[in-house]
């Protein structure tokens, strides 16, 4: 029973650790925004030089991670509403960065402790649950979010900021909105699905060897 038990919990951990960790692929490795800067003509739409648009973007991401305490975006003004939805958007950051960080150090506890005698459910490593919930979870979230990709944004938003509207830029206030157009979250998504579902195949692969060694055992 204790051992189902912490096979579950290793289960949760290593969704978790995959689950943040592909959120964090589009917040950390910012080189996956300037990827999009001339393909979705920024210098143009914003007014701004590449060199500015990243500035901005990094002082951005910077707050938003927890690097600097006040909010700023290069040459861009902002509102107090625009300030506020980022100060929301950066409890979320630091919150997802906290899950994977604590959940990697808890799995690489009992992974230490349990080397010897590696945890099963089922027949199969806690991996396995952890992929195949977690990947099919996504699999319907990403259809769904195919069907309608500016409805599920708006889904998002409410879901993740109930009550409140600061997400709603007006870009005569908060021109960094320009900066931010819908084909960049949408890139980011996919990037976030990509990672996930190619992590989830990796753990699917590495039950069926660790089966495979298990029976050649027998």
């Amino acid at each position: 029973m204790k051992r189902n038990v912490l096979g579950v919990f290793k289960a949760v951990l290593i969704a978790l650790v995959v689950l943040a960790g592909g959120i964090v692929l589009p917040i950390l490795f910012r080189p996956f925004f300037w990827w999009h800067i001339e393909p979705l003509d920024l210098p143009k739409i914003t007014g701004l030089s590449i060199r500015q648009i990243q500035t901005a973007y990094g002082e951005m991401m910077d707050y938003c991670i927890g690097l600097s305490k006040n909010f700023s975006a290069g040459v861009l003004p902002f509102s107090e509403a625009g300030a506020s939805h980022f100060a929301d958007v950066r409890k979320l950051f630091l919150l997802d960065l906290g899950v994977l960080v604590i959940s990697a150090a808890l799995l690489i506890g009992l992974a230490i402790l349990g080397r010897k005698q590696p945890l099963r459910l089922g027949g199969h490593i806690p991996g396995f649950w952890a992929a195949v919930g977690l990947g099919a979870s996504f699999v319907t979230i990403a259809a769904l979010a195919a069907i309608d990709f500016n409805r599920a944004f708006t889904v998002f938003h409410k879901l993740f900021f109930p009550g409140k509207d600061n997400w709603l830029f007006d870009g005569r206030t908060d021109p960094i909105i320009y900066m931010l157009p819908a084909e960049f979250f949408r890139n980011c998504a996919i990037l976030i699905l990509g990672a996930i579902l190619a992590s989830c195949l990796g753990l699917l692969l590495w039950d069926r060897k660790y089966i495979h060694h298990s029976l050649q055992k027998r």
